[in-house]
């Protein structure tokens, strides 16, 4: 075989071992594919309407508003909103879990309210909020909170009043329509929609459990519960 003929069976293989190369699955690494997660997750949770205000914004609002859409509806600033969750979770982890309450007076937030107790071990209080929950010791439902979380500062007023009364501090959800003259940390956020309020509890969830160290990352906490475990359903949904 001549040194040009034995070139070219070499030049063929290459080829041959390039082609093998290019066409072999390309295996995405374990930091690609959370960050496709994450990607994903965070379009999700804008589906969710999570920043969709109200048609109407009060003073203590207009910090958390950005814009108002061509309906009128005032849009809440998302990046806004995952801060005030952040600290909101640091706040929670530093206190006793069972004696942070979690409280809603709208039907959905009862779901959501009831799966963020489940999942980190706060004390839901649900329906209408009993008067002396938190200022008379004499009622057998009463309690000395730590930390208390509203659903809606309006909806859940006698709550927010008791506790400003006991001097425990109030972390609120609240929407551009809200008053929050009363509340300690406001979580800017639609909190009349089902799936709005699903996904501000599960997103405060998981970073609580962050900060309690019992999860690491997203996948972990979706292997706990999903955004749809959080939401309350409707009749229809449930037949």
């Amino acid at each position: 075989m001549s040194i040009s003929e034995d070139n070219n069976n070499n030049n063929n293989n290459n080829s041959d071992t390039n082609i093998k190369e290019q066409s072999a699955p390309i295996e995405e690494s374990p930091e690609g594919q959370e960050a496709i997660e994450t990607d994903n997750l965070e379009k999700m949770i804008l589906s969710t309407g999570i920043r969709v205000g109200t048609p109407v914004k009060t003073k203590f609002m207009s910090p958390f508003i950005v814009k108002a859409n061509p309906e009128g509806l005032y849009i809440l600033d998302i990046s806004k909103t995952l801060a005030r969750v952040d600290v909101a979770a640091k706040f929670i982890g530093r206190a006793n879990i069972a004696s942070v309450a979690v409280t809603s007076a709208r039907e959905y937030g009862k779901t959501p309210v009831e799966k963020f107790c489940e999942v980190t071990g706060a004390t839901p209080i649900l329906g209408r909020f009993m008067p002396g929950t938190f200022t008379n010791p004499s009622l057998p439902n009463y309690m000395e909170p730590e930390i208390v979380v509203v659903t809606d500062p309006q909806a859940d007023q006698q709550a927010v009043l008791e506790s400003t009364r006991a001097g425990v501090p109030v972390i609120a959800i609240a929407n551009s329509d809200n008053i929050t003259s009363k509340v300690d940390l406001v979580i800017p956020a639609n909190n009349r929609g089902r799936k709005a309020l699903a996904t501000v509890y599960w997103l405060l969830a998981r970073e609580v459990l962050k900060k309690q160290g019992a999860i690491k990352s997203d996948s972990e906490m979706l292997e706990k519960a999903s955004i749809d475990d959080f939401e309350t359903k409707l009749v229809e949904e449930l037949t």
